[in-house]
């Protein structure tokens, strides 16, 4: 069995996966709540057997975390603790940007898509709403925009009178009150920056893409937007699987 994990700005989701790649058991909890005592109690209460571990393997966008996870795990198993990044990934992708300068996981997301004959446009709803751009299996780079909750929260945060609001889907753009305003406004603001960065996507790489959904709210705005998309919600996870093969060799 392996430990593939998903450590997010906000979220770290783990899989126990199986060496026939089934999803096994899947652990999500607060990235930076963790603690060697909170692991091991989530380790407890789940009853996962680590003797039986063969491979673990993260991808990281904080590196506290990971290194308290990759501590504990190696106190616990004599298994190498592996993060995306600091694996050769020569052979699973070609990146024309700077590799540095791009997150673990969108990495991981992409390597998912890679030797397939589409371009891809894969889009991202975490801390913060990223556009990762395939071409011809090749990332060329991508696009960082505000995360929705991130800008929600930060709103009624910041203004005494906005309270904090669900964010839910609506058909009326008009607003009638203060919530039913403010939940238009980030409703169709976002389903419009999304529709409308896809628009200068395919128009500055002159290419046609299949456009891909995933993260928290993309249940929200999949059937929101103009724009055709395919939700995919364990494309992370497949990535994960695709690169511990990687950790064969």
């Amino acid at each position: 069995m392996y430990i593939l994990g998903d450590i997010g700005n906000t979220e770290t989701k783990l899989y126990l996966v199986s060496k026939n790649n089934k999803i096994l058991k899947k652990i999500t909890f607060i990235s930076n709540k963790v603690n060697i005592r909170s692991l091991n109690y989530l380790f407890t209460k789940n009853k996962l057997n680590l003797n039986k571990i063969e491979k673990i393997l993260f991808c990281s966008v904080v590196p506290k975390t990971f290194k308290t996870i990759k501590k504990f795990l190696s106190k616990k198993t004599k298994v190498k603790c592996h993060e995306v990044k600091n694996l050769n990934l020569k052979s699973l992708i070609r990146i024309k940007v700077d590799f540095k300068q791009v997150g673990s996981d969108r990495i991981t997301n992409s390597i998912s898509l890679m030797n397939k004959k589409n371009n891809y446009i894969i889009l991202d709803f975490g801390t913060a709403t990223t556009f990762d751009v395939l071409v011809n299996n090749t990332y060329i780079g991508g696009i960082i925009a505000p995360g929705v909750k991130l800008s929600l929260n930060t709103l009624s945060n910041k203004a005494t009178l906005i309270p904090k609001i669900e964010l839910k889907k609506i058909n009326k753009v008009i607003g009638k009150n203060t919530i039913s305003a403010v939940r238009s406004g980030f409703f169709w603001g976002y389903a419009g920056l999304i529709d409308n960065i896809i628009d200068l996507i395919k128009k500055e790489t002159r290419k046609s893409f299949k456009v891909i959904l995933t993260g928290g709210f993309s249940d929200l705005f999949k059937n929101s937007i103009k724009t055709k998309v395919i939700e995919n919600k364990d494309i992370t996870v497949k990535g994960l699987i695709k690169i511990s093969k990687l950790l064969n060799r």
